[in-house]
């Protein structure tokens, strides 16, 4: 920065230097040339932009100066906040993407866990139902040969006790009702019938 004062400092010297070679007239023919013309202007020019070059960097370069430094501070401070939020929001995004990374893989894991205790539900109802078919077949079986047993039982009674009426009426005799028990006893004992579970 200083650098450009020093610079636009010379510039307005040659300015002036020019500015007033010209206004003396400039030697030969009318050409204006920045080495002629009168010293004494040439002197008094320099002393008064060295006088304005100091009281413009006193009261007005140097605010100006500390002003652009100030901003140029304020600019720099500002891109490394930014850069900074920046890093953090990187940081913070990469955080979620694993946060949700984590998220997804733990539904997956509780899908999954679904699924089987699904299917190991599925597989303990089927064997509950075969097993309780296989209890109803039996019991209905028992009952079956429970019921077949006593038709078989009831059917050598009426066999027994028409066989009785018919051997009474050709004995001609009739029998009393402990006679007809006790035959009826006795015709059942002689009989083959089938073994009870």
């Amino acid at each position: 920065m200083k650098r450009r004062v020093f610079e636009l400092a010379t510039a307005l010297t040659l300015l002036c230097l020019s500015g007033a070679a010209w206004a003396s007239g400039g030697g030969e023919e009318g050409t204006i040339s920045p080495f002629a013309g009168d010293v004494g202007n040439i002197l008094w020019t320099l002393v008064i932009f060295l006088l304005v070059v100091t009281v413009l960097g006193k009261f007005a370069w140097s605010p100006m100066l500390a002003s652009l430094q100030s901003r140029e501070k304020f600019i720099h401070d500002s891109l490394a906040e930014a850069k900074k939020e920046r890093e953090e929001a990187a940081k913070q995004l990469a955080r979620y993407e694993a946060e949700l990374a984590n998220a997804r893989k733990e539904a997956s894991k509780i899908a999954e866990e679904g699924r089987r205790d699904a299917e190991a539900l599925r597989k303990k109802i089927e064997a509950q139902a075969d097993e309780e078919a296989k209890r109803i077949i039996e019991r209905a079986r028992r009952e079956i040969d429970v019921a077949k047993q006593a038709a078989v039982h009831d059917l050598y009674s009426q066999a027994g006790q028409l066989a009785t009426e018919l051997a009474g009426r050709i004995i001609h005799k009739e029998l009393n009702a402990a006679d007809h028990a006790a035959l009826i006893s006795e015709a059942i004992g002689q009989m083959d019938l089938p073994e009870r579970n």
